[in-house]
């Protein structure tokens, strides 16, 4: 990881919600969540979340490297329909080594729809790649 990460290091995105991003979408399999709301769904919002501290780090990064999620901890606070731009913002509170904490949060253009805490840890593709493989072939 370059120098330059700091505690303060914020980030916002934003993009408008479409029905791929609907409760319904997020396990087409379950009848459950298909019969569900189309309301922008918790777990695309968390992922929405990791984006922005994801595009935080993304000018820190050498070459073969990324983040990986390791925690998250948010609400979901309002629902947000389908054709409503959201966005999301990260802001770094701490850095250990390569771990990185980011408080979170997430707004429609009406409401907060969610906030909280995140941590990412700094890997090599390529180490963790292989890892994944060994992973794999012990099945």
């Amino acid at each position: 990881m370059k120098k330059g990460v700091q505690v303060g290091l914020e980030k916002t995105i934003s993009f408008r919600v479409t029905e791929a991003k609907t409760v319904p979408s997020l396990y087409p399999e379950s009848e459950e969540f298909r019969s569900m709301p189309p309301v922008f769904a918790t777990g695309f919002m968390v992922g929405f979340m990791e984006w922005a501290c994801i595009e935080a780090l993304k000018p820190f990064m050498d070459e073969g490297e990324g983040s990986v999620g390791t925690m998250i901890n948010v609400t979901h606070e309002a629902a947000t329909p389908v054709g409503m731009v959201v966005e999301a913002t990260a802001r770094c509170t701490a850095i250990e080594g390569k771990k990185i904490s980011w408080e979170v949060i997430a707004r429609d253009e009406v409401d907060i729809i969610g906030r909280g805490t995140h941590e990412r840890f700094v890997i090599d593709y390529a180490k963790f790649n292989a890892r994944l493989a060994a992973k794999a072939g012990a099945k």
